[in-house]
């Protein structure tokens, strides 16, 4: 059985060859949450305050929620090359875009029945892009759909919402029968003879619901706290921004040559895993200081991935690099 996440964090973070966690960092950007939570710019509403994403009242925002999560992965390019956009969108927001337009027009991809039988051809039509590049791992993202779609109608009804109602409003519950029954969600990897769990999309599927009914009704979670940050290729790049990372010589230029990494090996997963302890040591840091409220590592994660959109170009001239791995887990 593989550590939690949280766990995997830790052991990665006390064996950390090349990614170090810096503790002045910690103290600096802790020291900023605790002000962006007191004056209230850092909030779980912007979460609904963002144009693309679904209202809670919205009937089909759950169903919606996990289309995307499923789908939410992998949409880097080199600084060089064009990147694949939807609407003026790029990345992330691109695939929201495309899913909402997808909606717009009728298509039925909210539908578990449609996408576990979904074609490549008409998944390549619903993602077609603003500029001709075509969406990175097209043929995994319709095998992911199948996946999840046939599980659907086999377990749970053809409906996420029975998956979340059988979890009892709890977070952890709700993240093992994702990663049990959801092959595709199942981030895990083997660390110095250690089986480790990073689970960023199947942890960030149960952030967005929290986030969307803010912590109401399908989203309201008694153990929320328990959910970490989600490990992706950019909140990293703000973590060393703020000096919370520190990257070995050797790592840097691996990253700033573009070497591409491979999902699981040693530089990867002491990036992803490091990210994990890293947040959670920053909220164990602000937490000490907050006094009315308390901050969760959902909404340290939403600042920092945030943060890294809003000063990209600062990041870019800094020479702040991203890792690059080709993979479905985030």
């Amino acid at each position: 059985m593989a550590l939690s996440p949280r766990e995997s964090g830790k052991l990665v973070a006390s064996l950390s060859k090349n990614v170090k966690i810096k503790d002045e960092g910690v103290k600096k950007l802790g020291d900023l949450l605790v002000s962006e939570i007191e004056s209230g710019k850092l909030s779980s509403e912007k979460f609904s305050q963002v144009k693309l994403h679904p209202k809670s009242d919205d009937p089909k925002a759950l169903d919606w929620l996990f289309v995307v999560d499923t789908l939410n992965f992998c949409f880097w390019h080199l600084e060089t090359e064009a990147g694949w956009t939807v609407e003026g969108y790029t990345g992330y927001f691109a695939l929201c875009a495309a899913i909402n337009r997808a909606v717009k027009e009728k298509v039925d991809i909210l539908n578990s029945k449609y996408y576990s039988e979904v074609s490549e051809k008409d998944l390549a039509k619903i993602f077609r892009s603003d500029n001709d590049v075509p969406i990175p791992l097209l043929q995994e993202r319709v095998k992911c759909l199948h996946e999840v779609g046939n599980v659907l109608l086999e377990t749970f009804d053809g409906s996420f919402e029975n998956c979340v109602k059988k979890a009892d409003k709890s977070a952890v519950a709700l993240l093992d029968l994702i990663v049990n029954n959801f092959k595709c969600f199942k981030d895990e990897a083997t660390y110095k003879d250690k089986k480790i769990a990073i689970y960023k999309r199947a942890q960030i599927l149960i952030g967005d619901i929290w986030a969307c009914f803010k912590n109401e009704g399908l989203g309201h979670f008694k153990d929320i706290d328990e959910i970490t940050m989600f490990a992706d290729y950019r909140i990293p790049q703000s973590l060393l921004y703020f000096g919370v990372f520190e990257y070995s010589e050797d790592l840097k230029k691996k990253l700033q040559d573009n070497k591409i990494l491979e999902n699981g090996e040693e530089d990867e997963v002491e990036i992803r895993a490091c990210s994990i302890h890293a947040v959670e040591l920053l909220k164990e840091h602000a937490n000490k200081k907050l006094t009315d409220t308390k901050i969760n590592a959902i909404l340290i994660d939403h600042f920092l991935w945030d943060f890294r959109r809003e000063h990209n170009k600062e990041i870019v001239e800094k020479k702040l690099p991203f890792h690059k791995t080709f993979s479905i887990y985030y």
